[in-house]
């Protein structure tokens, strides 16, 4: 389905109120994206939270299709939206735009909104994801962002992904070959737990 400008639907206003509002200088989009909101020393965090989950709340059903219906930035919020307000309906949406992997930057997002949801159908639409594109070591997706999401949700299902020599090693040399950092496993867990622990009202140092 080719994707549609939110005027198109009748839905301009959502980009306006939703995707671009700034917080010191920044569209929230981008503020998602990099994740500073999750440190102690941003000085608009609480600005941010606020209106992120006030917006969750309020954001319609229909507003969320026409952003997930567009490009990166607004699937990027959608999905935010989504995980925060914890809106299961979209689990297959967000699940088939994950799978396709058709955007950059955006499937980080989408795999947060899983891991909020928080139930074995979750786990098993990550796992498929890492089935597929773990063994392509050639493509540097959304990989660290489902492992970490599976391991919140599922350690055990996550194990065989991990394992000494097993897949998750195989695509980080595969990284690494093409100059792409990359993180432990570890430390992918805590950034999914540290984003829903965000979304539940709690904050790590």
């Amino acid at each position: 389905m080719p994707s549609r400008h939110p005027e198109e639907t009748g839905h301009g206003h959502v980009v306006k109120r939703y995707v671009t509002r700034t917080y010191g200088g920044l569209p929230r989009y981008l503020v998602l994206n990099g994740g500073r909101f999750l440190g102690p020393r941003w000085w608009h965090t609480t600005r941010f939270t606020r209106h992120l989950l006030n917006d969750a709340a309020a954001i319609t059903d229909e507003e969320l299709e026409a952003l997930l219906a567009y490009e990166w930035r607004s699937r990027l919020t959608a999905a935010w939206l989504i995980g925060v307000d914890r809106r299961e309906r979209f689990r297959t949406r967000v699940g088939d735009l994950l799978l396709a992997s058709e955007d950059c930057y955006s499937g980080a997002a989408y795999c947060f909104a899983l891991a909020r949801f928080g139930t074995h159908a979750d786990a098993e639409i990550l796992t498929a994801y890492l089935d597929h594109y773990l063994p392509r070591t050639d493509l540097h997706y959304d990989q660290p962002a489902a492992l970490g999401a599976l391991l919140h949700l599922d350690a055990h299902r996550a194990s065989r992904f991990t394992e000494p020599g097993g897949l998750w090693d195989e695509w980080v040399r595969g990284a690494a070959e093409l100059g792409y950092p990359t993180e432990t496993p570890a430390a992918l867990h805590d950034w999914t737990a540290r984003q829903c622990d965000f979304a539940n009202g709690r904050r790590r140092g």
